[in-house]
């Protein structure tokens, strides 16, 4: 077979199309797009070699027909032919002869969205140890390669894709205070029925977003999203799997950007911030997503500007974040400023906020600020004798005021008298009596013009992100979480006193803690959603929204609770395991306990394909893909139309909570 193959690879090198630019690569998604629409110059490349047309072709009358569905399953399955290879094929991927994406029947949904990090992504565990079939010495060769990550394809019939984006059934309830943890007795609504409470959720990111869409469809003022970068290189250690191709890792974005855009207000915004990797190819999915009319900018964040100087081009010292508005006429920035020196100079206060004064003479503009330049903002203003009414007509009492300098020199006000006296009314001009002369001024409130290169020195990533974190948590646990101030500056800008803001990429909690910072500062009522599946981070984003909590001495809390695990519980258990010995001795437990593929043949595989060598010659992670692929992917979690069914062993006090939060009661 693996002649066949080469033979084939041989021929294609012919066909520039079908390669990667160093021609190592085949592209054979592209190739077998190409054969299903036969194209010409494909077909006869492989018409030509004798071989290939004796295998691929049959010859009726005298002409060649190309045998399409042979071809490709040759391409996708050509292993030697076991019972192995048939037992795989039974369990989702082929029915024998064809392989079943290509059917009608199934669909490949969301490829590659439950990706798990194996610990490979470390410089020390950098290397796999696999197997691969000699012709030279009919025998299977130990090799090694640089560790690539391992996907596990979720193959679901189109009726099922409904049910697995069903609500799910919530458990593990907690409540957390600056006193502590507390029971969750109740989950608290506003007069409208929207959910007011802080909410940490554990669980897959798009089931859980799907989860919330019943109860916060249009209510998210802001999503904030640091996603996996898909740098694809192993200089870092990530937990996230970060080495995505770039389809896969688009697909993955596009499933849980599509009902991310469902939980937005009309009004509202998203930001995903995003190194060079993936910037191109995100913000082309984004403009499809959102509109390219929606799109406000691309933020450049001075995250590291000494640069990282182990690079052998640029010295890296910026990230980028991608800022969309749902439906930007209806959405603007709040009236805030991000500069603190500027934000010195407005230091006055009223019931509105703060402001600063500017004298309503127009100063600059040099000579279009005269009087002979622009006659008609020359005119007198009237001001009541306690300096709080004003007038353009000439009253009794009423004091002249021109807009003539102290040196004498006739400028002009800054307005029309018709602007002026809508300022007036809406209380934006004070006089003010100053060394024996009437002044007028104008209240600027606080208000700036947002640039698109953020540079503070409170955007590093390492000083305000890792160590910040580190004496939150008394160590070091996470490896590089966002500037707990860009987070901040963020938050100011896109949301105000009572706004929901959503994070499904949740890591360790920067965007919860930004939050309750947020609002201690401005006296605010925002509330956060934060969703995280992986152990270590959800572990961390907890601890450190607690600390928070007590350190700050905030008076408000968090709910943090789970989606329920059925399924997903025996695939973590199958992607930790160390041996293939501890995957046979898992198998009965999850042939008794969980939901497996309708077609599994138990028998066949316990009695014989797991004794064959070819399957033992099988790299560990190709052994856990299998067993992975017997899980019945659309059962991972526990539906709430089905929590009470006594084998999942949801207690009542968690029933009863995951009814009120979707509003319902028993």
């Amino acid at each position: 077979m693996s002649k066949v193959k080469d033979k084939i690879l041989s021929v294609l090198k012919a066909d520039a199309r079908l390669w990667n630019e160093d021609m190592t690569e085949l592209n054979q998604t592209l190739l077998l797009d190409l054969v299903e629409s036969i194209d010409e110059a494909v077909i006869n490349l492989l018409l030509g070699e004798e071989e290939l047309r004796a295998k691929f072709f049959v010859k009726i009358k005298d002409v060649y027909v190309f045998k399409t569905n042979d071809f490709r399953f040759f391409m996708e399955e050509n292993k030697v032919d076991n019972s192995y290879t048939a037992y795989k094929n039974k369990i989702g991927l082929t029915d024998g002869k064809k392989f079943l994406k290509y059917s009608s029947d199934v669909v490949l949904d969301f490829p590659f969205k439950d990706c798990i990090l194996e610990g490979g992504q470390s410089t020390e565990e950098g290397t796999d140890t696999y197997f691969e079939y000699s012709d030279k010495t009919e025998l299977y060769e130990q090799k090694e390669a640089k560790r690539k990550e391992v996907f596990f394809n979720q193959v679901l019939a189109k009726d099922e894709i409904d049910r697995l984006l069903d609500p799910k059934a919530l458990v593990n309830w907690k409540r957390f205070t600056k006193d502590g943890e507390k029971e969750v007795k109740k989950i608290g609504r506003d007069e409208d029925g929207t959910i007011r409470d802080n909410l940490i959720i554990k669980g897959n990111n798009l089931l859980a977003l799907h989860s919330l869409k019943s109860e916060f469809a249009g209510k998210v003022k802001l999503v904030y999203i640091d996603p996996p970068y898909n740098t694809g290189g192993n200089t870092e250690t990530f937990t996230y799997n970060n080495s995505f191709k770039h389809s896969t890792w688009l697909t993955f974005m596009k499933n849980r950007l599509d009902i991310a855009k469902e939980l937005l207000m009309e009004e509202g915004f998203i930001t995903m911030t995003i190194d060079h990797a993936e910037l191109l190819y995100l913000g082309v999915l984004a403009d499809e997503l959102f509109g390219r009319d929606n799109r406000i900018g691309i933020v450049t964040i001075v995250h590291k500007p000494e640069g990282r100087n182990q690079e052998k081009f640029f010295g890296t010292s910026n990230e980028f974040m991608l800022v969309y508005a749902k439906n930007k006429s209806a959405s603007d920035f709040e009236r805030v400023i991000l500069d603190e020196e500027l934000k010195g100079r407005y230091d006055n206060q009223d019931e509105e906020g703060l402001y600063r004064l500017k004298n309503f003479i127009r100063l600059t503009d040099g000579k279009y600020s005269l009087k002979e330049n622009k006659p008609h903002f020359f005119y007198p203003i009237y001001v009541s004798p306690n300096l709080e009414e004003y007038s353009l007509e000439k009253k009794n009492n009423y004091i002249e005021v021109f807009p003539v300098t102290d040196s004498g020199v006739e400028r002009t006000w800054k307005t029309t008298k018709e602007t002026f006296i809508k300022l007036a009314a809406q209380d934006r001009i004070v006089a003010k009596k100053e060394n024996g002369t009437l002044v007028l001024y104008e209240k600027l409130r606080e208000d700036q013009v947002i640039k698109t290169h953020w540079i503070k020195k409170q955007y590093h990533a390492y000083h305000f992100g890792t160590k910040l974190l580190e004496k939150i948590l008394g160590r070091k646990e996470f490896s590089y979480p966002k500037s707990l101030y860009s987070v901040i500056d963020t938050l100011k800008l896109m949301t105000s006193n009572d706004d929901i803001i959503l994070d499904y990429h949740a890591g360790s909690g920067t965007t919860g803690h930004a939050t309750l910072e947020l609002n201690k500062e401005d006296g605010g009522n925002r509330k956060f959603i934060l969703i995280e599946q992986l152990n270590e981070h959800i572990n961390i984003c907890n601890e450190r929204c607690k600390k928070v909590l007590e350190q700050e001495k905030i008076n408000d809390s968090f709910i943090y609770f789970e989606l329920a695990k059925w399924n997903e519980t025996a695939k973590a258990h199958i992607l930790g395991a160390k041996t293939l010995e501890e995957l046979e001795a898992f198998f009965d437990e999850m042939c008794e306990k969980y939901f497996l593929n309708y077609n599994l043949k138990v028998k066949e595989f316990k009695e014989k394909v797991i004794k064959e060598e070819d399957f033992k010659n099988l790299s560990l992670d190709e052994q856990k893909q299998i067993f992975v692929a017997m899980l019945d992917n659309n059962q991972m979690y526990v539906n709430k139309t089905e929590m009470a069914d006594k084998k999942f062993c949801i207690s009542e006090a968690d029933q009863r909570l995951t009814e009120a939060f979707y509003n319902e009661t028993k």
